[in-house]
C-alpha cells in the first residue's frame, strides 16, 4: 500500500508527445532533426513560462512540471536542479492502451531522471474490453510494484471514457455521460484498479461538476487505509470557464491538493507563437500568466489568500 502525498501540488503537464506533434505542428512520420529541435524548443518556451510563473506569485514548493523523457530531457534536470516537483510520463504517447514507453527499460528511464513522481495515463472503462482492461492492469501493477519496492512516489492519471453501449445510452451525447455516468464508473475504475494491486501516490482524475463526486471520488482512494492518497484534477482541454468550474469544485473538497491542466494553459500561446504571431517573450508570458490564474483560482476556493502578478 502506498504512504500518499497529502500536500498542495500545482503541475503543469507539457508531456504531449503524438497529440502535440501532429496537431500544434502538423508533423507526421519519423522527425527529422529540425523538427525535433522545433518541438523541443516550444516545450522549452512553456517551462519559461512556468518558472516566470513563480515570480507571479505561485508558491515553489507547490508547483510542479508533468514532462517526457523524449522533448523534455534537459528540462527535467534542470527542474531537479531547482528544487521544483517534477513527474515523469512513462507511456507510450499516441497508444490506445497504457503501454510502457521503453519497454522493461522503463525503471532505468526513471532510475535515471529520480522524478518526484513517475506518471502513468491510462484509458480505463470497468465495463469496457476485458483483455485490454486486464493487460493494462498488469503493466500498471508492475510499475506500481516497481514504485513501492524504491520508494518512487507514483501518480496515475485515469481517464473513463465511454463505450459504445455507453453512448447508446446517453443517446450519443457525451455531455449526458459525463453527468450521469462517468463518476460511478471512476469509482469502479478506481476500485478494480486496487483491488488488482495498483497502488498510486496520487490519483490525476477528470473534472467533476458536482462537489459530492468529488467526495466519493476521495473516499474511494482512500478506502481501507489509503488515508494519504491524494487527487489532483485535470483540465482535459476544456475551455477556460470549465477549468475555473472544475477547479474551484475540487478545492473545496478536503483530499484534492491540486491540478495539472496542460493545453487550457499552454495551447493559443504556443500555437501562436509557432505561427510568428507572438514573441518567445510574449509567449512565455502568456504561459506564465494562465498557469498563476489556474492557481489562484484554486487556493481562493480553498481559502489562501494569493499574491497577484
Amino acid at each position: 500500500m502506498r504512504s500518499g502525498y497529502d500536500r498542495p501540488l500545482y503541475l503543469l503537464p507539457f508531456d504531449h508527445r503524438h497529440s502535440y506533434v501532429t496537431g500544434m505542428f502538423q508533423f507526421d512520420g519519423p522527425l527529422t532533426r529540425g523538427q525535433r529541435e522545433v518541438v523541443t524548443d516550444s516545450k522549452q518556451v512553456i517551462y519559461e513560462g512556468f518558472r516566470q510563473a513563480l515570480a507571479y506569485g505561485v508558491p515553489v514548493a507547490a508547483a510542479g512540471i508533468l514532462i517526457d523523457e523524449e522533448f523534455g530531457a534537459d528540462i527535467l534536470r534542470d527542474a531537479t536542479r531547482n528544487g521544483y516537483v517534477t513527474a515523469l510520463a512513462t507511456g507510450k504517447s499516441g497508444s490506445a492502451e497504457f503501454e510502457f514507453e521503453y519497454g522493461e527499460q522503463f525503471a532505468s528511464h526513471i532510475a535515471t531522471f529520480k522524478p518526484t513522481f513517475a506518471k502513468a495515463l491510462v484509458s480505463f472503462n470497468p465495463e469496457g474490453d476485458a483483455d485490454v482492461n486486464r493487460r493494462q492492469t498488469t503493466r500498471l501493477k508492475q510499475l506500481s510494484d516497481y514504485c513501492h519496492a524504491v520508494r518512487q512516489p507514483f501518480m496515475l492519471e485515469l481517464l473513463v471514457r465511454p463505450t459504445a453501449a455507453h453512448l447508446a445510452q446517453a443517446h450519443g451525447f457525451q455531455t449526458t455521460f459525463e453527468a450521469l455516468m462517468r463518476p460511478a464508473l471512476m469509482l469502479q475504475a478506481i476500485r478494480a484498479l486496487h483491488d488488482a494491486g495498483v497502488e498510486p501516490d496520487i490519483w490525476k482524475v477528470q473534472g467533476l461538476d458536482r462537489r459530492s463526486d468529488c467526495e466519493h471520488i476521495v473516499a474511494t482512494v482512500r478506502r481501507n487505509g489509503r488515508s494519504n492518497v491524494s487527487c489532483i484534477v485535470l483540465g482535459h482541454d476544456a475551455v477556460e470557464e470549465q477549468v475555473m468550474r472544475w477547479l474551484e469544485t475540487a478545492a473545496s473538497v478536503p483530499g484534492f491538493i491540486g491540478f495539472a491542466v496542460g493545453r487550457t494553459t499552454f495551447w493559443h500561446a504556443i500555437a501562436a507563437y509557432v505561427a510568428k504571431q507572438v514573441t518567445r517573450a510574449e509567449a512565455v508570458a502568456l504561459v506564465a500568466r494562465r498557469y498563476h490564474e489556474w492557481v489562484a483560482v484554486f487556493e481562493r476556493a480553498r481559502g489562501v489568500r494569493v499574491r497577484t502578478a
